[in-house]
Parts: structure tokens; sequence; C-alpha cells
């Protein structure tokens, strides 16, 4: 992905760089994915109201003048049901252990469930720092966020800090930002300044056109369907450079495939057409956009197709 942040100030004399890895943890659709964003402040992983919307390891990198974090937005940790749930909850829990920092995230506006306490005893088993973020105080009252806060220090575990925030409005992700930094060890630039992640342009498409179908189709469609990169190429023309992107649209099911195609096409164009939109704000450049559905049989449950498309 092209660079696309400002250039960071000089580095304060004396100080010594610190960098690393934080885990962004919690069951799903607790607001992971906007919570990176808002970070990086541009759209790095896609964000739906399905759970379990998150199935790779998206990175984004935040960098300043002292420091460099590597935020890993992994698969909300749930009980799984299919082999892909399996293998997304295998991603999410083996990274924890890996990482300088865990941040493990809660709702503010929901009671603390069976998928919190799950996430919190795995995080049990590891030695990393967690650092508890209760998101969604824009949506809750004050006496339930300062609830929330006593019951999980309670409740879930030992804690390197306690943060209230918004990941949808900003509030808080300043104090957040600041806990994590304080601990990181000293450490190199991991990326260079101005990369903000490392997904390329084909799979931030693929994931848009996902994103785009999951509103559009969230009813019917709600994990039955991948959208993988086919074919990307950056082609010169008499209007300048355009970036051609084809990506394959997978269901499991001939019935998927009319709901994802929609009367006349409509559906599968809409959401090309704003994926295309998104891609090319995102980007900077004119993208053309090519969406083709394929049935996969039961492509969650199977381990060659799961194999295949690199999940």
């Amino acid at each position: 992905m092209p660079d696309d942040s400002t250039d960071t100030e000089p580095q304060t004399p004396g100080t010594e760089f610190r960098s690393g890895f934080v885990s962004l943890a919690g069951r799903p659709n607790v607001g992971k994915s906007t919570l990176l964003n808002q970070i990086i402040g541009r759209k790095v992983s896609i964000v739906s109201d399905r759970p379990q919307t998150t199935r790779t390891q998206v990175r984004g990198v935040r960098t300043t003048s002292n420091t460099q974090i590597v935020f890993l937005d992994t698969p909300g940790v749930h009980r799984p049901r299919t082999l892909l749930g399996e293998r997304t909850n295998d991603r999410a829990i083996t990274t924890l252990g890996e990482v300088d920092v865990v941040c493990f995230l809660i709702e503010a506006n929901a009671p603390i469930g069976p998928g919190d306490r799950f996430v919190a005893a795995r995080l049990a088993e590891v030695r990393t720092p967690v650092v508890l973020a209760v998101n969604k105080i824009d949506v809750a009252d004050r006496e339930a966020i300062v609830d929330h806060l006593a019951q999980a220090s309670g409740e879930l575990g030992d804690f390197a800090a306690f943060v209230p925030l918004s990941a949808r409005e900003g509030d808080g992700v300043d104090a957040l930002l600041g806990e994590l930094e304080s601990r990181l060890p000293p450490g190199p630039h991991y990326y260079p300044e101005g990369q903000v992640s490392d997904q390329p342009e084909s799979f931030l498409a693929a994931e848009l056109v996902r994103e785009q179908l999951l509103a559009m189709a969230r009813e019917e469609l709600p994990h039955s369907i991948a959208v993988t990169p086919d074919e990307v190429e950056e082609r010169e023309t008499a209007d300048g450079p355009l970036l051609y992107v084809r990506v394959i649209v997978r269901v499991e099911r001939d019935s998927q495939k009319g709901i994802v195609i929609g009367r006349g096409g409509s559906v599968l164009k809409a959401a090309g057409t704003a994926a295309r939109l998104e891609l090319e704000a995102l980007l900077g450049m004119r993208v053309h956009l090519e969406t083709r559905v394929k049935v996969d049989p039961d492509w969650q449950r199977r381990s060659g197709a799961l194999d295949r498309l690199g999940l």
C-alpha cells in the first residue's frame, strides 16, 4: 500500500526510539477494526456489524518521532462452529503470546459475557502485558462505564492499565496510545515512515467488496461469502495510470450466487461501484474493478479450500 501519512518530527534528543507489536484482542464485534482505523487515521481494516468480519491478520502501522506501533487486528475469538472458525481462532490466540502488548477490548454498553471471559482465559495463559480498553463509551452512561471497569478488574484478570474509550468518536484513544507506547521496548523502525499497512491494493479491494456485500445482503449471507483478488495490474492509459483489479466472490450454494448478483446484477454492481470509489479515494488513483461470482461448495468447512484462499 502506498505511503499515506505525514512526515514525523525529528526524534527528541536523548530519547530512545521504541517500537513493537500490539494485538487487538476481544470477542467478535467489539470494535477492533474501528479502533485500528481510528488510530491509523484511514481505513486499513473493513468494518461490519456482522460478527467475525475480520478473518485474517491485518496490520496497521503508526509511527511518531519516538515510537512505532505495529497493530495486529486479529479475528474475534469465539467458540468455532466451522473449520474456518477454528483457524481464525487459532490465528488470533497464537498472536497473544508473540506480541509486546495486548489491547483487550470489551463493550461498555453490553454486559460482560461468556465471550469476554473466554478471551480473558486465553490471555491468562500468556505473560504479555494486557491493557483493557472499555469501548463504546459514546453509547453508554457514566455509571455503566464505572461498573464495567470495576467488574472487569474483579472478573477478567489483572491488567496493566484500564482505558475507557470510543473507537468510533476517538475519545480516549490518545490515552490508550500513551499506555501502549509506555510499554514498548527499545527497537527499530519495522516499517518505513509513511507506511500505514502491509496489505497490498488487491487485498484491500477484495475486502472492500466483501464489506459492501455484507452490508447489502446481510441477512442472507452471514458467513458464506469470501472475496479474493484474482488479478491486479497497473496500466498506462491516455488519461493516466489506471489500477486494474479483478476479484472473485465465492459463495457456497447456487441460491447464494443469485443473492450476491441481485436482480439484473444490481447488488454486485452497487457493491463493486461503492468499493471502487472508496479504493480510489484511499489510493489517490483511478481504479477499474471487475467482480466475478463463483460457487465453491462448503468452502469454509474444507481444508483444501481454506488453504487455497489463504485462510
